[in-house]
């Protein structure tokens, strides 16, 4: 077999699509759209290994045969590139982030090239210039004045390691997501993004979206709406009242005692009456250190501290109970205490036994009571009152509507979403365009005066001291009141770098737009994404926020769509040695050395044919080595193409299946199996004398989306065409070549007919022979025989003779 000539074959073609701009999207273009998305990369130094060339590799087919079948394919590239990575990256080397993010730049968007991706590079865009930050700022400033975007002090998650802020969704297990880091709380004034005011919008809507479920489920779980009833219970002798959220009130009657947060702000109002105060400040103090995580610990003891002097009054049973502050309860949840229900919640059960509170059963379920537990179950009311022999649901609205009556609660939703920190103590961000003035107080800075520029500085290391480095540059913090004129001070923190990405994908379809962050008629041409494909990592962050951007843009006018991609699919993570494919764990392959030892066809082939496209997999250097012999198959067969007409019809009914099953698996991600339908047609051509040329350009053509560079190599030697092949049509199946001829085959044994069985015309004799010791009426003359002789003929009858 001769290896054909992979890396002069790339290199031509590379430059060819570039000088051709067969790539580029036409703006007056009448074809329908089709908008391909990939989730841009972080420009990490050490650039791309092949476990991210997956997904851009999945898109890159979908792009280029939308682009065969007559859409105007929009399929943009650009990079995140402000943002944590970046800097760390920055501060370990000593070099300016500045620096280190171009070269980065440089040398991923030169492996993609490499790599055959059909992206149109005039809209490459990268975040950290002001060109594109302009924009970032005129988003927030859009926000500020819609009541989006608001400062206040607040309990924050804080990496001690990156010396910055985080928001909720980037704390997990309680570690910073970025550096593993233990996060802390610190109490900080921050800017946040009021996006719990789309909490149930962003919920509902996630059922028209062709996403795949396990993203929607968790962005339901995140956003977690709970319904209930908001009760009200009066404190004795205060003229106050503790307001408890809970979604099971059907148990009101068995509530012994309540919980406040630490963070309840009663707890400050009832501090001169709470005799224990200073033991319970300590506490408060205490719980204040923890994490979200270490305080809602399944395993962990639940502790509280009884609050002396303090009672409420059970609106319902009139009771008398006491109060208790316990970490356990979240002040940033519902309205911050909860009531206790020991014989209905395990964890309340848990509380009362170590704390000696009474325990009632007003839930019966099936069967007998089990006193040694709580049953959390839905039943039958008892000690109830009035509402005993209720159901539980019964009993929630009648429940409800009394107390609604006697104005002592109401129906009530909340979500466990929060709202968005945005704010960051860290250099390389967008600068948030606020000015603090002593005369006129916060002033957004005017939209003719963006971008606010972030200055290049020598000492751009976090302080840690909850301050960004950009607090200690004077020429950029002094300026001047954009009201009145007189001397003010710049916000000093920058944006989290997920601001940035929210809408970079409005940016691709007007890239170079200096007014605007797109002009209206071409986001009414190509937007929403058609496509999106990225990790599944991003579905309570990126993917979460860039949904509320639309939302936002759409409510203010901007906007004629509310949700940004239409079709979500999530790539599988690719391992090597064991673990996840990453530099920390010296686990990566590059892409650089399959692109010298192999090619850039074999790379993107592999990255396909290794397993189910949306399942982990493993990277094995063995197994490309079947790719690249397949490549080379191809390259071989190109010599036994006749300009004859050949009429073989079996071939072409093959073909014809092959391109049926190739159609259908691609526009599944199934692109494995459709890779392996092409491999399994070519060792039928290895048989053939001569292939017919048509059939064998229409194979090129589809080889093309897979194999880009090897399919323009064949598809310009077979037709002598100068234009691309991607402005080909995409070969379609014929209908009537796929119609399979139908025949009465014969079952004989001896010689007379023991079955008959209608079978596709061409069966061949081992599936005949596996057909007949399949059939009930032959297996009594054929079980315990000795077979001396199988007589096949070809579409007609299989005799067997026996002993």
């Amino acid at each position: 077999m001769q290896f054909y000539p992979f890396s002069k074959i790339e290199k031509k073609w590379q430059k060819f699509w570039e000088e051709k701009k067969v790539f580029e999207t036409k703006e007056n273009s009448k074809k329908p759209k089709f908008y391909c998305l990939d989730m841009f990369p972080y420009p990490s130094a050490e650039g791309l290994h092949v476990g991210h060339f997956r997904g851009y590799t999945f898109s890159d087919v979908i792009a280029k045969k939308r682009k065969m079948e007559g859409y105007e394919v929009l399929h943009p590239m650009g990079f995140d590139a402000f943002g944590l990575p970046a800097e760390n990256f920055a501060i370990k080397t000593g070099i300016h982030p500045q620096i280190t993010t171009k070269r980065a730049i440089n040398k991923i968007r030169e492996q993609l090239k490499r790599a055959g991706l059909g992206y149109d590079w005039k809209r490459e865009i990268i975040t950290c210039e002001p060109e594109y930050y302009k924009f970032t700022q005129w988003m927030f400033l859009t926000f500020y004045k819609a009541g989006l975007a608001y400062k206040k002090f607040s309990p924050v998650n804080f990496c001690p390691s990156c010396k910055t802020v985080l928001a909720r969704e980037q704390v997990i297990e309680g570690k910073c997501e970025r550096c593993k880091s233990k996060v802390e709380k610190r109490e900080m004034e921050q800017w946040f993004f009021k996006i719990t005011a789309y909490a149930e919008r962003l919920l509902k809507d996630l059922e028209k979206l062709d996403w795949p479920e396990n993203i929607k489920t968790m962005q339901k779980n995140w956003i977690g709406k709970s319904e209930g009833a908001e009760v009200d219970f009066e404190i004795l002798n205060q003229n106050l009242k503790i307001k408890v959220f809970t979604t099971r009130i059907d148990t009101i009657f068995g509530c012994t005692f309540l919980v406040l947060a630490p963070e309840n702000p009663i707890l400050e109002k009832l501090k001169q009456k709470i005799e224990n105060w200073k033991e319970v400040e300590r506490y408060i103090k205490e719980a204040k250190q923890k994490t979200e995580i270490e305080r809602l610990a399944e395993n962990r003891k639940k502790t509280g501290i009884k609050l002396l002097g303090i009672e409420v009054k059970n609106p319902l049973t009139e009771k008398i109970i006491p109060v208790f502050v316990g970490d356990y309860v979240l002040g940033e949840y519902a309205s911050g205490a909860i009531m206790g229900v020991p014989a209905h919640d395990q964890r309340d059960f848990i509380f009362a036994k170590a704390n000696n509170l009474e325990i009632l059963w007003v839930i019966k379920g099936e069967g007998e009571i089990d006193y040694q537990k709580a049953f959390e179950g839905e039943g039958i009311l008892i000690n109830s009152g009035p509402f005993s022999g209720l159901k539980s649901q019964k009993a929630r609205e009648e429940i409800t509507k009394y107390l609604e009556s006697k104005n002592l609660g109401k129906k009530a939703v909340y979500y466990k979403l929060r709202d968005w920190c945005i704010s960051r103590q860290r250099y390389w961000g967008a600068p948030i365009p606020i000015v603090y003035c002593e005369k006129c107080g916060m002033v957004p800075v005017p939209e003719k005066e963006l971008p606010v520029v972030l200055p290049k500085i020598k000492d751009f290391l976090p302080t840690g001291e909850g301050k960004s480095p950009l607090a200690k540059v004077k020429s950029f913090v002094n300026t001047k009141c954009p009201k009145c004129k007189r001397r003010a001070k710049r916000e000093t923190d920058t944006m989290d770098t997920f601001v940035c990405s929210s809408w970079y994908f409005l940016r691709y379809v007007d890239p170079k737009n200096k007014k605007v962050f797109a002009q209206k008629k071409k986001i009414k041409k190509f937007l929403p994404v058609d496509l999106y494909v990225g990790g599944a990592e991003h579905a309570t962050m990126h993917l979460l926020y860039a949904r509320f951007f639309t939302k936002v843009l759409k409510d203010l006018g901007y906007l004629e769509f509310d949700e940004p991609f239409l079709k979500l699919f999530n790539q599988g993570t690719v391992y090597y040695k064991g673990a996840k494919m990453s530099k920390s764990k010296g686990n990566v392959v590059t892409p650089e050395y399959i692109f010298e030892k192999y090619g850039a066809d074999t790379l993107r082939m592999y990255e396909m044919f290794m397993g189910p496209s949306d399942q982990a997999i493993e990277w094995s250097d063995k197994d490309i080595l079947g790719v690249f012999r397949f490549l080379n198959k191809v390259w071989n067969l190109a010599k036994k193409v006749t300009k004859n007409k050949i009429e073989n019809l079996n071939l072409e009914k093959l073909w014809h299946k092959t391109l049926k099953k190739v159609e259908e698996d691609v526009e599944n991600f199934k692109f494995n199996t459709a890779i392996s339908s092409l491999m399994i047609f070519c060792n039928f051509l290895e048989k053939e004398k001569e292939i017919p040329k048509d059939i064998f350009v229409d194979f090129v053509k589809v080889l093309a989306i897979f194999a880009p560079h090897l399919g323009e190599e064949l598809y310009h030697r077979l037709t002598n065409k100068k234009n691309s092949v991607f402005f080909e049509k995409f070969p379609k199946a014929d209908p009537k070549k796929l119609i399979e001829e139908k025949i009465i085959f014969l079952f004989q044994v001896n010689g007379k007919v023991r079955d008959k069985m209608e079978v596709e015309k061409g069966i061949s004799r081992e599936k005949a022979e596996s057909l007949a010791f399949e059939s009930e009426k032959l297996k009594k003359f054929l079980e315990g025989k000795k077979i001396e002789k199988v007589v096949f003929v070809k579409d007609k009858l299989i005799n067997f003779v026996v002993k």
